[in-house]
């Protein structure tokens, strides 16, 4: 099934640079463009689209506030925040009011479009170069915990989750494992399956709260 998108940005260059790249994927369907968050909520009332590309800031109603009254009607719209921000907090105040993502402006093309795909799938997606920043906030208020289920994994899955937890993307753990990128996507849903979780961000932060992160 086609997926249904709102753009809402308050850049209008950067908005059609995106509806350009979407319109490209025939999986995708641009449904309408919002030029700020007030107008963001009113358009994704209107046409309830199945995900929600979302700037941060963005001038009166912000992104995150946006955002927050959008998923609190339409449960079943996944929000993207799409930024520049880089701010650890921001981050963790999305997520917590109900993001199902986190991307920064400077992603890939296709990382963009994997993200949607896997975001109205319902799975958390956050940009790799975030998800250090997320783990960092979460060990400043986390304990370590145990679990058997650690002992499932091998070494090299191990090894895999470290570098999980210091944000590395699949590219930067092939190349400090010497291994193919194939072979770390494999470890990965080697490690997903194992301790029964749903993203890498999830590999981090339990990496983090079980302390396999070093």
């Amino acid at each position: 099934m086609t997926i249904r998108i709102l753009l809402v940005d308050d850049h209008t260059l950067f908005r059609s640079g995106i509806k350009l790249l979407l319109q490209r994927n025939p999986e995708f369907e641009v449904v309408g463009e919002a030029v700020d968050g007030l107008d963001g909520v009113k358009r994704a009332k209107q046409l309830k689209p199945d995900v929600v590309l979302m700037d941060l800031n963005m001038p009166g109603l912000s992104g995150l506030e946006a955002m927050q009254l959008i998923v609190e009607d339409l449960p079943d719209t996944a929000v993207l925040m799409l930024t520049v921000s880089e701010d650890a907090e921001d981050l963790t105040t999305a997520l917590r009011n109900g993001a199902r993502g986190y991307l920064l402006k400077n992603i890939e093309a296709d990382y963009l479009t994997s993200a949607i795909k896997r975001a109205a799938a319902g799975e958390a997606v956050i940009a790799d170069a975030m998800t250090a920043k997320l783990v960092m906030q979460f060990r400043m208020g986390g304990h370590t915990a145990s679990n058997p289920e650690r002992e499932k994994l091998t070494p090299r899955e191990r090894e895999t989750m470290i570098c999980l937890a210091r944000g590395e993307s699949n590219k930067e753990i092939a190349r400090h494992l010497a291994v193919a990128e194939s072979t770390v996507k494999i470890h990965v849903q080697n490690i997903l399956k194992k301790l029964k979780l749903t993203s890498r961000v999830q590999i981090a932060v339990y990496a983090v709260e079980h302390g396999m992160d070093k």
